[in-house]
């Protein structure tokens, strides 16, 4: 099969390039295209459960939904998830391999090039274009060497880039110029044309700097996108900011508020609590006073123990008693759950050191991490009212329970969670439990929140949302320009 790569790389993190690859997946996929979304590389503790069963970031699983397809490993065949600031777990297609610290991983890249690569054929044999997504910067000097996320990929594939920079931030021409002027020549000439993300203004006072760009680069400026109020798009990595929602904090009665691990992991867990419009979910950073709520969850962690020491040190402990104590939930998810019992036992080191961590002894149970990582996709119900939900599990502990609970959650073959006796504290491995909207009023019934307005369709949003990121491709895009680097006929208007 003849099939096309272009690959975004963007100017620095965050610039818009796991955006403008959704844009495009979806874009072409209007047309009948059959496209596939691709990234080398990915560093994210964001992740999900694939068709095949392996783990992938879930910016490429958004695309692959963009794309009308399921997710799938090869998509992402390199995924590194930190668990320290100089060491991160090393997954190859879909499967942990080992933890590495930078210079190890850094030695061993020509290995995993060749997966990249291995998948990369893969797609190419199935699907008739690739839009293939960057990672950070290609300017990055320090990471030149064996680069297997930007242009190392795209010279070893011969493929054409677009770069992308975000306006938003300032100093958009000197992110494109500076970039551009760190490239090998060859690199150079493999930028195709650039696109400013998240412009607001008028246009014509912006367009004197896009001809000087153009003639300074001698390449194209292919499109400016619009700062897009309101867009609902999961994040790769990075906590979320303001939710989407056009409901003021002030008028959202029910709070939930979510310790900010320095670890956290699959935040975008809360999406929908975000996009709830009774809901306020609040991330409590480090140094932040703990604010009174209604229901304080304690999220994922690639590092549970390592988090909860630091859960204590910030004065979670004290709060989260005094919090039960005046009638508050408590929900733990994953890693949070694991905080739950008695003990954490890390026996050969697999989130750092090795050892034993004491847990807040709110269920009689221990958990003991082993290398074998546990992924799959569930369904089940609720045990609260039957309410079906919808979920997947990544972990690497197994759980012991010295003493019976009422489970959480009923599976097609075994159970999963607990609920405290008193019924204020409840906990799962299951990540995405309020995607449904069903399971959603349920477990915010079970928190409190009694008089619940029409919950908002999750699955709906996310996908207006990307609608209108292809519509973005169509309105403000070369698309001429576009379809020219594709290979795929030029339409007439």
């Amino acid at each position: 099969m003849n099939t096309q790569t272009l690959m975004v790389q963007g100017t620095t993190s965050d610039a818009g390039k796991s955006m403008l690859v959704t844009a495009l997946c979806r874009w072409l996929s209007r047309q009948g295209v059959r496209v596939a979304p691709f990234k080398p590389q990915n560093m994210a503790l964001n992740s999900v459960v694939t068709a095949d069963g392996g783990e992938i970031g879930r910016a490429q699983a958004v695309q692959a939904w963009a794309a009308g397809l399921a997710p799938h490993t090869d998509m992402n065949p390199v995924l590194l998830k930190p668990n320290t600031d100089k060491k991160a777990q090393i997954i190859i297609h879909g499967h942990a391999i080992a933890n590495m610290d930078a210079g190890v991983f850094h030695d061993y890249k020509s290995i995993a090039l060749k997966a990249v690569l291995e998948s990369h054929t893969r797609l190419s044999n199935q699907y008739e274009r690739i839009i293939a997504e960057g990672a950070g910067s290609p300017a990055e000097i320090n990471l030149r060497a064996h680069d297997i996320a930007n242009m190392g990929f795209a010279e070893a594939v011969d493929c054409p880039v677009i770069l992308i920079a975000d306006i938003d931030r300032g100093g958009v021409f000197a992110h494109f110029a500076g970039t551009l002027a760190l490239l090998s020549e060859s690199e150079q000439a493999r930028i195709q044309g650039f696109v400013i993300n998240r412009f607001r203004g008028d246009k014509k006072l912006l367009d004197p700097g896009l001809d000087w760009l153009e003639q300074y680069t001698g390449k194209p400026v292919l499109g400016v996108l619009p700062y897009l109020q309101g867009l609902h798009l999961e994040a790769e990595d990075a906590l979320p900011g303001s939710a989407a929602s056009t409901v003021s904090p002030e008028q959202k009665l029910f709070r939930v508020i979510v310790p900010a691990l320095p670890r956290i992991s699959n935040h975008t867990d809360f999406d929908p609590l975000r996009l709830h419009p009774q809901v306020h979910v609040q991330f409590i950073g480090p140094g932040e006073t703990i604010p009174p709520a209604d229901l304080i969850i304690l999220p994922g962690s690639k590092s549970v123990c390592a988090d909860l020491d630091w859960l204590r040190q910030q004065g979670w402990e004290p709060a989260i008693y005094r919090h039960l104590r005046y009638g508050g939930k408590l929900l733990g998810i994953c890693g949070g759950f694991q905080m739950l019992g008695k003990w954490i036992h890390d026996p050969i080191g697999l989130e750092g050191d090795a050892g034993s961590a004491p847990g807040f002894a709110f269920f009689d149970m221990e958990t003991t991490l082993a290398a074998d990582k546990i992924l799959r996709n569930c369904q089940g119900r609720l045990s609260l009212n039957n309410a079906a939900v919808t979920g997947y599990e990544i972990h690497a502990g197994i759980t012991t329970y010295h003493t019976r609970y009422q489970s959480l959650i009923h599976l097609a073959k075994n159970q999963d969670g607990a609920i405290s006796d008193d019924g204020l504290i409840a906990g799962t491995y299951l990540h995405g439990i309020f995607t449904s909207a069903a399971a959603c009023h349920e477990l915010l019934t079970w928190a409190g929140l009694v008089d619940q307005h029409s919950m908002p369709d999750y699955q709906s949003i996310c996908n207006v949302a990307i609608e209108r990121l292809a519509d973005c491709v169509e309105q403000y895009l070369d698309t001429a320009r576009l379809n020219r680097l594709l290979n795929l006929p030029v339409r007439i208007s």
